[in-house]
């Protein structure tokens, strides 16, 4: 916003530094007036001194404070005499009013007898005694505690923030108010659900529920109530907090956001405080909607957040939400939508009918939704004419929508590096690459012999996924160092709703493949192969304990869909099912082992044939392996996949 459009522009902002630079400049200030005169002060001298003066009849008058101090004016004949020249001007070169000059007192008592006896003698004009009460007198033994109270009014200010959104207003009265941003028709929110390309069923519930906002009596005629909540579910980057802003866009009233970490605060009370003064704004403006970002912050199942007891603010704050959400009316018209990735470990409470009454999933977009995000990203990008949106949306599987985003954003930094005037294909295709591999690392220093392993590995993975019916088909192979792997094959998965046994384990096969050609070739292995073993570890783990595809163990899962068994020290089954299970992975991996093995045995001439063009190239595609495997004739889908 432009500074001369925001009414605040002009008002006085208080500095951080503000009340600690006060502080010290009155201090200065006191230290500097305090007592008489900073500019007549007059000059310290001894007793000895003085009874000089005093012998000559120099002094006028002399008045005693708090029988322990003396102050003296000297007469107008002295003031002449060169002796007295510094006290007779003050700091600005004036004449000095006095007092000129003084010192401590010893003894009162003879010190009074003296000057009695100089009075009688007219070498003194006067002398009295004085009582001295200074302002600092009364303010230094309060200083401590003025210094306590302006600094923790100081640190309390900083802590509950200076920008706190709707009510928060930055001052500690403040703290336990609402931290929402509010958005109402008159802000400028240009998204709208336009903007939101795929997640067609999640935008109709959406916009189902801003209907309901919208015109709620054509619901509540026919005895509907309308929903209190909706909880938006899904994998991070999928669309959950731009579906809400589109809501803000769309609704037309009140849409009030913040985080979920925005309720907890140091200090106990304040989380289920703000909750109490967000949901008071929210009905004192409905019909209204309340955004709760990444709510598993304050919502996770309560008596799981402090294994060691301590403090339990979060639930507290908890309790709060669960009460307002189910405290008011039917028709009150506030509708509280939340965003998470971890569903499986909010409260029950939470989840029932009556708060969340809806869960909307969000769940990876499919190749038709990543070709509208897509064009969505690429609309302000200056690109080639005619790019193939279908063939980005093939080369993406498993992409999120902002996945896709740091697609288009990576291509054009690609394109610009490359003083290109367009964005084309394979900008995007570098684009796509260095998001799943990493960056390219060609100075790194690889001995031939290296090389020549790392051909043979990738090598023995293109061959074996060649060969194998259900084995992702291959785009392409590299040796060229990328982000921390020597060497990496990239593949196009089928996208399947159900996986079956032979797909899964012709997969496991072709990850193999790498280890399997270097014992092939060199009748040794390396440790080339970790992620390798990582992978078909956790895929045949997943086999035998999650779906129920293993013999032995038969139709059980171990899987825990609530996610309560992450509390939990013990294992679901006996050590005897333990020892089952570590047998039946190792021999499913051992067996796609040496299938591998037998599979690149006899095709030993092609496998090394392939490594040559891989060493000399160091990028083959799918072209060259039909050169020397010939086409997949098992692949019914040949003629609609796309290879880079």
């Amino acid at each position: 916003m432009a500074k001369e459009n925001n009414p605040n522009s002009n008002k006085f902002k208080i500095g951080p530094w503000l009340i600690p630079g006060a502080l010290i400049a009155f201090f200065l200030i006191f230290t500097i007036f305090s007592g008489d005169s900073a500019f007549e002060k007059p000059t310290e001298i001894s007793s000895s001194t003085f009874n000089t003066f005093l012998d000559k009849g120099e002094i006028d008058k002399v008045i005693i404070y708090n029988k322990t101090e003396a102050e003296v004016f000297l007469t107008e004949a002295a003031l002449k005499e060169k002796i007295h020249s510094k006290a007779s001007k003050n700091l600005l070169d004036q004449p000095n009013k006095g007092p000129h000059y003084s010192f401590e007192i010893g003894d009162i008592e003879s010190f009074q007898k003296k000057l009695e006896t100089a009075s009688k003698e007219n070498k003194l004009k006067d002398f009295k005694f004085s009582q001295r009460s200074s302002l600092g007198d009364i303010i230094l033994p309060l200083l401590p505690f003025i210094i306590i109270i302006v600094i923790w009014i100081f640190v309390m200010r900083r802590m509950s923030g200076a920008g706190g959104g709707a009510g928060g207003g930055g001052q500690i009265f403040n703290i336990g108010k609402s931290k929402a941003k509010l958005f109402d028709e008159k802000n400028d929110i240009k998204i709208t659900f336009k903007d939101v390309a795929g997640l067609e069923g999640a935008k109709e519930e959406i916009q189902e529920i801003v209907e309901f906002l919208k015109n709620p009596e054509k619901y509540t005629n026919l005895g509907g109530k309308i929903p209190k909540g909706a909880l938006l579910v899904g994998p991070p980057g999928t669309g959950k907090t731009l579906l809400a802003k589109a809501v803000a866009g769309e609704a037309k009233v009140p849409f009030f956001s913040l985080s979920g970490s925005d309720f907890v605060e140091m200090f106990v009370g304040v989380g289920a405080s703000r909750v109490r003064d967000l949901f008071k704004q929210a009905k004192e403006k409905s019909p209204a909607i309340i955004f709760i970002d990444e709510i598993d912050a304050v919502g996770r199942a309560r008596g799981k957040n402090n294994m060691s007891g301590g403090n339990d603010e979060r639930e507290n704050t908890l309790n709060q939400l669960l009460t307002e959400m189910d405290g008011f009316g039917t028709n009150s018209n506030v509708i509280v939508l939340a965003a998470t990735n971890r569903a499986d470990v909010l409260d029950k409470a939470l989840m029932r009918a009556g708060r969340f009454d809806r869960q909307i999933f969000v769940d990876l977009p499919d190749i038709r939704e990543r070709k509208e995000i897509f064009e969505v990203h690429l609309a302000p990008l200056k690109k080639v004419e005619a790019l193939d949106t279908d063939f980005l949306a093939k080369q993406t599987p498993g992409f999120s929508g902002a996945d896709i985003a740091n697609v288009c954003n990576e291509a054009a930094l690609i394109a610009a590096r490359k003083d290109k005037k367009a964005v084309d294909k394979q900008d995007f295709l570098d684009a796509v690459d260095r998001i799943v591999g990493g960056l390219e690392k060609k100075n790194k220093i690889v001995t031939p012999e290296e090389k020549r392993a790392i051909a043979i590995h990738e090598a023995g993975h293109a061959t074996v996924s060649w060969m194998l019916e259900h084995a992702a088909p291959l785009v392409k192979v590299t040796i060229v160092p990328r982000g921390q792997s020597l060497g990496a094959a990239w593949y196009l998965p089928e996208e399947r709703l159900i996986v079956r046994p032979d797909q899964m384990l012709d997969e496991m096969c072709a990850t193999m493949g790498g280890r399997a050609a270097e014992k092939v070739t060199f009748n040794r292995i390396s440790t080339g192969a970790l992620s390798d073993l990582e992978k078909v570890t956790k895929q045949a783990r997943a086999m035998v304990t999650i779906y129920g595809l293993n013999d032995k163990i038969g139709n059980v899962t171990y899987y825990d869909s609530t996610g309560q068994s992450e509390y939990n020290f013990s294992k679901p089954y006996s050590e005897d099912t333990a020892k089952v299970i570590d047998k039946e992975i190792s021999d499913l991996i051992e067996s796609q082992y040496q299938r591998a093995i037998q599979i690149l045995e006899d095709n030993k001439d092609k496998l090394n044939q392939l490594a040559a063009i891989l060493i000399e190239k160091e990028v083959i595609f799918k072209d060259d392996l039909e050169n020397i495997f010939g086409k997949r004739n098992f692949d019914a889908n040949l003629q609609e996949e796309t290879t880079l």
